[in-house]
């Protein structure tokens, strides 16, 4: 029973650090949380069940393309919502209305395009159990964990072993400090929102695949557990994101399986709460000294 919770927690948890990154790299970069990132994840999910659907494509032809049109979009909104605010000088709060702007807006677009109720996805990968000494295990939820650690494996190698990493980690240390280096900044953030986009679309395909189910509001509930995931680990952390994506979805799943599924957003949040009173800066976020 343990073990077979455990699974299931890793899978849903891998899934909201995959968004939750989206989260701490543009928060590691421009110190502003994207709140339209849990709307760009729904998105994604469309972008991958149309594609699917109206299109004879293979999955490895028409997944990534999901994939790239969402960053295009996350680039877009950056673009056009972000960045002329933050270019005339305007304060954190400010563009934080424009994310909940945006975010507002991409809901009621689903909703206007694709109606308000749920869509079945598209299954084009047979689903089949396998019984492990009574542990009961999908080959769909095999997909999901490899793809996941594999994807925040290539992150984490571009993040910290590439030219353009190197240019990312600059930015978030100090965007005028980069520039005097010759770090072109609004290229690095704008593939950083790209990059995060693309992975909140493959949790947005993972998820209609797992659940056999997307719908316009799903951003909702999923963008709110995958911030809680970022929090936890530490926003602005890569590894962080991670760990806190996966901590979070084993302690939900351990929590409905054991004491009640009704509760089990409060499981969720809950531990955050007690991260956040022992350790504000969450479990691998680095404390911050202003000094006067």
């Amino acid at each position: 029973m343990f073990v077979q919770q455990l699974i299931n927690g890793i899978t849903v948890g891998g899934i909201y650090a995959l968004i939750a990154l989206g989260y701490t790299m543009v928060y590691g970069i421009l110190k502003i949380v994207n709140f339209a990132h849990g709307d760009v994840f729904m998105i994604g999910g469309f972008m991958g069940l149309i594609l699917a659907q109206t299109t004879n494509l293979p999955i490895w032809i028409a997944y990534p393309l999901a994939m790239l049109i969402t960053a295009l979009i996350g680039v877009l909104i950056e673009r056009i919502c972000y960045r002329p605010i933050r270019l005339h000088g305007a304060d954190a709060l400010a563009i934080l209305i424009s994310a909940l702007g945006v975010s507002i807006f991409l809901e009621n677009f689903a909703q206007l395009v694709w109606g308000t109720e749920t869509h079945a996805y598209v299954q084009k990968i047979q689903r089949t159990a396998y019984n492990i000494a009574g542990i009961t295990l999908s080959n769909i939820q095999i997909g999901v964990i490899v793809l996941c650690i594999i994807l925040m494996i290539v992150l984490y190698l571009v993040v910290n072993k590439t030219k353009m990493g190197m240019a990312m980690r600059a930015t978030s240390q100090s965007i005028t400090s980069a520039q005097l280096m010759g770090i072109n900044t609004e290229k690095v953030i704008a593939l950083t929102f790209g990059v995060g986009s693309a992975l909140a679309c493959v949790a947005g395909i993972l998820v209609g695949t797992y659940y056999d189910a997307v719908y316009p509001l799903i951003g909702y509930s999923y963008g709110l557990k995958a911030f809680a995931a970022a929090i936890l680990g530490g926003i602005g952390s890569v590894p962080g994101a991670m760990l806190g994506g996966f901590l979070l979805g084993i302690v939900e799943t351990l929590g409905a399986g054991y004491i009640s599924t009704g509760y089990r957003d409060a499981f969720a949040f809950g531990i955050l709460i007690l991260v956040l009173l022992f350790r504000p800066s969450g479990l691998l976020g680095k404390k911050h000294v202003d000094k006067v």
